[in-house]
């Protein structure tokens, strides 16, 4: 029975990653908390409390949340309710702190890294994704995993039109000290010999970043903006823990890349995605007939007090060619953005109340 060691076990994708691997059976988990044991989990391992976190980047949080980084483009990961696991150890260790890391891989065949700090100050987050990172993949090479996975993210990019580009073809530029962390961890990760998944926008169970933040966009505006012609890839938490899980588990001679793109492999226009947004987000979020230019978009959002590097996103393409992981773990995508997100939809309409 291989052990795998999932970090950030408590948030938004860990915790979708931890509930995917107890459906699949036959694996002992080992999951990794800074901050609450996911629920049902069995008591703490021998490393101290922290404080590592997996939630949106600043350069990638929902456009409304007004926790945008200047130079930052896309969305991100939000919190979650942690993950329903029975009877599985929780191990309670601090990425800024290396010595909690101590004996975290000790007999681990496969360690999933989903956690990340987000925001906050450029020193906590090369303390905690650069440093800290780098003392897990060295944890990690000590005790012998066998496989690291890492969830980073497509903001590693920076701001740019993309069109079905793959990852050997982009240059990272991150635009905020939390991308640009998130990219110094996936260094380390890559010197260890491990794999880099980067997705775009992720929705789900536990999401409070995307779909909140289009929402506050919408509210603020009068109409579309450009037509929301632009094309933009999205994948669901649990698509993307089926994936995180999958690159874990594949044999090695399956991997024919060290990064991938982790996306449904059929991009969605923006005015697909921010009209099923408009449709769980109340009136308010209705569209009228009015076409806007970006330009005056900008000014509407600056009044309303809402960061506008996110509009960008929606204006500009950033569709991600993710064909070739899906082919190399020989998984088959889920639905659609349409049909999945009409699963999710009652659970966002309940989420938005409060926006």
């Amino acid at each position: 029975m291989p052990t795998i060691m999932i970090t950030g076990a408590a948030g938004f994708i860990g915790g979708h990653v931890a509930r995917e691997a107890e459906r699949r059976g036959g694996l002992s988990l080992r999951l990794m908390s800074h901050r609450r044991p996911p629920a049902g989990a069995a008591g703490a391992g021998p490393a101290t409390a922290g404080s590592a976190t997996a939630g949106p980047d600043p350069a990638t949080a929902g456009p409304g949340s007004g926790s945008g980084s200047g130079s930052g483009s896309g969305f991100g990961h939000g919190h979650g309710p942690g993950a329903v696991v029975p009877g599985h150890r929780t191990v309670r260790a601090d990425l800024s702190d290396p010595g909690s890391l101590r004996g975290v891989c000790e007999g681990v065949d496969v360690l999933l890294h989903c956690a990340s700090q987000i925001g906050g100050t450029p020193e906590a987050n090369e303390a905690v994704n650069a440093r800290g990172t780098a003392a897990l993949m060295a944890e990690a090479r000590r005790a012998g995993v066998s496989r690291v996975v890492y969830l980073s993210t497509a903001s590693v990019y920076g701001r740019g039109a993309f069109r079905a580009a793959r990852p050997e073809e982009l240059v990272r530029n991150p635009g905020s000290p939390t991308s640009g962390s998130r990219a110094h961890a996936e260094d380390a990760v890559l010197a260890a010999g491990g794999v880099v998944l980067r997705p775009h926008l992720v929705l789900g169970d536990g999401d409070r970043w995307v779909v909140p933040g289009l929402a506050r966009i919408l509210r603020a505006l009068p109409g579309t903006v450009e037509g929301w012609a632009a094309r933009t890839s999205v994948i669901t938490a649990q698509d993307l823990a089926r994936l995180l899980l999958g690159a874990g588990l594949a044999p090695a001679g399956d991997l024919t890349a060290s990064v991938y793109h982790a996306a449904h492999p059929a991009p969605v226009t923006v005015r697909t995605l921010l009209g099923a947004v408009a449709a769980v987000a109340g009136p308010a979020a209705a569209p009228t007939a009015e076409d806007l230019t970006a330009v005056r978009a900008r000014e509407l959002l600056a009044a309303r007090g809402i960061a506008a590097q996110g509009l960008d996103m929606l204006t500009s393409d950033h569709w991600f060619d993710s064909d070739p992981v899906w082919r190399d773990l020989r998984c088959t995508p889920g639905p659609d953005f349409e049909a999945a997100f009409k699963e999710l939809a009652e659970g966002y309409r309940r989420a938005l109340l409060d926006i």
